[in-house]
């Protein structure tokens, strides 16, 4: 009898919901210790061994999660190097930990100092050292290796960041030009954590995007989890700001913003979270043309997109930025009509293309003139 009721009593707990389950990962603990270093000996002069340190390598294709599921306590130690003997006037030195974790993790201590940025494949850094091995320094005495707390703070490397509110279809376009699979839905936050997608090209070119979750208002404060997802952005190429042609209303309890309120309020909220986002380069979708009355709204609100200053007398105060977004081009589109993709696709393209051109020149102009001072310093000077 007692069986039967915890049998009922286990099945009776209801399963949470797949969905909420983080799956996603982007911040991460570490308690991680250098080994002890090995001890001297004073007889013969001989000198201990070094501890082993800890030390993160850079690896692409992998998640924090997988990094968390290789580590049971969070807890990393390398092992202290050999004491010093007569068999072994000079101690072997300890074997050190190699932790591997994503591309783009940033490495903080307890203060949140910067310890080191891991945005490249092998990128290593040490992250606690070993500790000296015994000698007359030491008085022979072996020292305690680092000991630590470290953040690892994963923020996304993408060439494109979709930027925008809940249900602006932001997913949509992800699954229609990439092989991103995300969830999609009728409702707001159908997304609830960043996807990655691949943009092929039949020329065997690929873009990266990323789709990050929907923002509320006050996402620079961090309301509705904005810095966890404002922060995916800071890498990106090129910010594609997509937004709802009919405006958008979180809930009854909140006003109903049109589509140009909606720009100015995202424009504001990345300059509260980081000024320097604004002067990424960025593309406008306006998104849902494909409804009833989509094309008279956007001849009413297209003088004021393609010049927002002109619109800010007429913006509500509390979302009137200071700083105002420069698109390098303004698209109408349906995320849903698979004819418009394709202009989406090559939208994109052109704009990383030109961007990249941009970015050559003007490290071509760097080299010549450094080139020129060189020349300058070390070359034959005519009298």
């Amino acid at each position: 009898m007692v069986q039967i009721f915890k049998f009922l009593l286990k099945s009776s707990k209801s399963p949470g919901r797949a969905h909420f389950r983080p799956t996603f990962l982007d911040n991460l603990r570490l308690a991680v210790r250098g080994g002890h270093g090995g001890n001297g000996l004073p007889k013969y002069g001989g000198v201990g061994g070094q501890g082993g340190c800890v030390y993160l390598v850079a690896k692409e294709g992998l998640t924090l999660r997988k990094v968390v599921q290789g580590l049971k306590d969070k807890r990393v130690a390398a092992s202290s190097g050999e004491d010093s003997s007569k068999a072994s006037i000079f101690g072997r030195r300890g074997l050190d930990q190699r932790i591997e974790v994503p591309v783009g993790v940033q490495v903080y201590d307890d203060q949140q100092k910067l310890i080191a940025d891991l945005n490249e494949h092998a990128a290593t850094c040490i992250v606690a050292g070993g500790g000296t091995g015994g000698c007359t320094a030491t008085n022979f005495l072996g020292r305690p290796g680092e000991n630590r707390t470290v953040n690892l703070d994963l923020k996304l490397i993408a060439d494109v960041g979709l930027v925008g509110f809940p249900n602006a279809g932001k997913s949509t376009l992800l699954k229609a030009v990439s092989n991103a699979k995300p969830k999609i839905a009728a409702y707001p936050f159908t997304t609830i954590r960043p996807q990655i997608g691949t943009i092929e090209y039949s020329d065997l070119r690929s873009i990266t995007v990323a789709d990050l979750p929907g923002l509320i208002e006050g996402a620079h404060a961090n309301f509705g989890m904005g810095h966890k997802f404002l922060k995916h952005i800071e890498r990106t190429r090129l910010l594609v700001f997509m937004v709802d042609i009919f405006g958008f209303q979180l809930s009854p309890r909140h006003p109903h913003r049109d589509c140009l309120e909606n720009v100015y309020a995202l424009n504001k909220e990345l300059e509260l979270y980081d000024p320097s986002l604004l002067e990424k380069p960025s593309v406008l979708l306006l998104n849902k043309m494909d409804k009833e009355g989509a094309h008279e709204i956007l001849t009413k609100v297209k003088p004021f997109i393609n010049d927002l200053a002109s619109g800010l007398e007429q913006c509500p105060e509390e979302l009137r930025p200071k700083q105002i977004l420069k698109f390098e081009s303004i698209v109408p589109i349906s995320a849903i009509n698979s004819s418009k993709i394709p202009q989406v696709k090559s939208q994109l393209r052109r704009t990383l293309v030109r961007l990249a051109e941009k970015q050559f020149l003007a490290d071509e102009d760097q080299v010549r003139e450094k080139l020129k001072q060189r020349v300058s310093l070390v070359g034959p000077k005519i009298t």
